[in-house]
């Protein structure tokens, strides 16, 4: 074996047993939240459920009370953060890209400015600013803030930067306006760069914890990462209902990853060539 392959099987080595460490601990959580409590304190090392039980999904979807509110809440502000991001900073990055306005470059360098500020920087204005419009314990509360982001605002104007022109000024010839080239010829071309964009906004969105925190003290209004922190309190000794909350809060961001994950890295390398 030469050199070269040595090296190729000890990266892959190091590659697989890190994925095995990381990966335990998920998958001692989800066979916990198919046991009964005695046989979690019970102990050992076993991953298979000797007792398989759904009462703990059963106890936290149907006997807990405010559960299902909590994951609607989730839901419904990650759909509608994810929707509006994908909207906004797709014709921001546009406009950016492509249109000639004054002010352009003046604006570009103002989005890459709040790149630069912590998002806790802004909580306080936020809180105040929501609360002036009456928007605490509501929806839009949660939604209207998060409904752009600079960082994505720039990445698809990078991603509109390198898109093919020749499309555009065919679309041009044919008679379409800039606003019906962009929804029907550069959108459905953009489709690796929203995936991949709707996965980070979507994860950021569903596992969001300060913003609800700060703006939300009703329980029927606690999205999950919130709710799970009251839950946590309330089952503090129950470790299979704490293992199946966990899973039902887990799931779901797994899920949308492995749905766009063929598109995540054409996504983040497209490039105008392709």
């Amino acid at each position: 074996m030469n050199r070269q392959n040595l090296l190729k099987v000890l990266l892959y080595a190091v590659l697989i047993g890190y994925s095995i460490v990381t990966f335990l601990p998920f998958a001692w959580a989800l066979s916990a939240s198919f046991k009964p409590l005695a046989e979690i304190g019970a102990g050992g090392a076993n991953f298979l459920p000797q007792n398989f039980t759904l009462d703990n999904y059963r106890q936290i979807l149907l006997e807990s009370g405010l559960f299902g509110r909590w994951f609607f809440n989730s839901a419904f502000v990650a759909i509608c953060v994810t929707g509006l991001n994908l909207i906004f900073n797709s014709m921001a990055g546009y406009a950016l890209a492509r249109v000639r306005f004054p002010g352009n470059q003046l604006m570009f360098g103002m989005i890459l400015a709040v790149l630069m500020v912590p998002g806790q920087v802004t909580l306080i204005p936020t809180f105040l600013i929501l609360k002036n419009l009456g928007w605490l314990n509501t929806y839009q509360g949660l939604i209207v803030p998060n409904a752009v982001n600079a960082t994505f605002i720039f990445m698809m104007r990078q991603f509109f930067v390198s898109f093919p022109q020749e499309l555009e000024e065919a679309a041009a010839l044919d008679g379409l306006s800039r606003f019906e080239t962009f929804w029907q010829i550069v959108m459905p071309l953009a489709k690796p760069a929203l995936a991949a964009q709707a996965i980070f906004i979507f994860m950021g969105a569903w596992n969001g914890f300060l913003m609800p925190l700060m703006i939300l003290s009703r329980s029927s209004m606690f999205t999950l990462p919130l709710g799970l922190n009251t839950f946590k309190g309330q089952y503090i000794s129950y470790w299979n209902y704490i293992m199946a909350a966990s899973m039902v809060f887990t799931l779901p961001a797994l899920g949308i990853y492995a749905f766009f994950n063929r598109y995540f890295i054409s996504g983040v390398t497209f490039t105008g060539g392709k």
